[in-house]
């Protein structure tokens, strides 16, 4: 089955530095773009991460330091990567939890105003693990028959990404065709940042989802206690995560 679509859609993995969001740093990436007439874009590109990668990082996908030392840094790439995805949806595997929030904070570290405002996310992951509890490797087996060779390198697990989608698409006929209505089916709860700390309520208002405000309402925190937006921007808070308690103290300064 082929995907219907409104908008291209972007299927792109990671590999990176290591896991944590706020810190570590792409290696290599790889995106692939299906257009709604059906053509396809393909770009990977290995990535100078200006910081080492650690041996335990380099056992899983294979890319040393050496490897890298000569490739483009994102700062260098990011007009072209945005230039790729802005008027794109975006699809990956478990890629709402780990490489959209990593990917957004290198784009915002090279100055790129990224968002997900007027694009929709489809994690195949999420929908494998609703519907089978599985791995990558298990889920191109699974759905398609075939064994993933060179896991754990960008290009492969993104074209697997895409070929299990529509393999599920396939296999699943309560899935519908649509990338908004994957994007729910993929969504495990209603945040307002890639990381979580912000999230939404019953009300469909935003609150603080740790430390001492958790389940306490943003706005009303920002009103009383004015030193604790300060504290966040100050502090090693995700840069996406600043911009959307920013983009909330600006919307309730314009109501006033």
């Amino acid at each position: 089955m082929e995907l219907k679509l409104n908008k291209p859609i972007c299927f792109f993995d990671l590999e990176t530095t290591g896991i944590d969001i706020g810190k570590d740093r792409i290696v290599e990436i790889s995106i692939f773009k299906v257009f709604p007439n059906g053509n396809k874009e393909s770009k990977t590109w290995l990535v100078n991460p200006t910081i080492p990668i650690p041996p335990q990082t380099t056992a899983v996908h294979g890319i040393t330091d050496e490897k890298v030392a000569n490739e483009p840094t994102f700062n260098e790439l990011a007009p072209q990567i945005h230039n790729m995805i802005k008027d794109s949806d975006l699809g990956g595997f478990n890629s709402d939890r780990f490489d959209i929030p990593l990917l957004a904070e290198e784009l915002l570290r090279a100055g790129v105003d990224f968002d997900m405002k007027n694009k929709v996310s489809v994690d195949v992951q999420t929908i494998f693990h609703k519907m089978e509890e599985r791995t990558l490797s298990a889920a191109l087996k699974f759905y398609c028959g075939k064994s993933l060779e060179n896991a754990h390198s960008a290009e492969a697990d993104t074209m697997a990404t895409y070929e299990i989608l529509k393999a599920q698409l396939d296999r699943y006929p309560d899935l519908e065709n649509d990338m908004k209505s994957l994007s729910e089916f993929t969504t495990r709860k209603k945040i307002a940042d890639f990381a979580g700390m912000i999230a939404f309520d019953a009300d469909n208002e935003e609150i603080f989802t740790f430390g001492k405000h958790k389940g306490a309402k943003v706005d009303k925190v920002l009103e009383t206690e004015p030193g604790y937006f300060s504290w966040i921007q100050n502090a090693d808070f995700p840069l996406y995560t600043k911009k959307v308690l920013t983009a909330i103290k600006l919307r309730k300064l314009n109501t006033k």
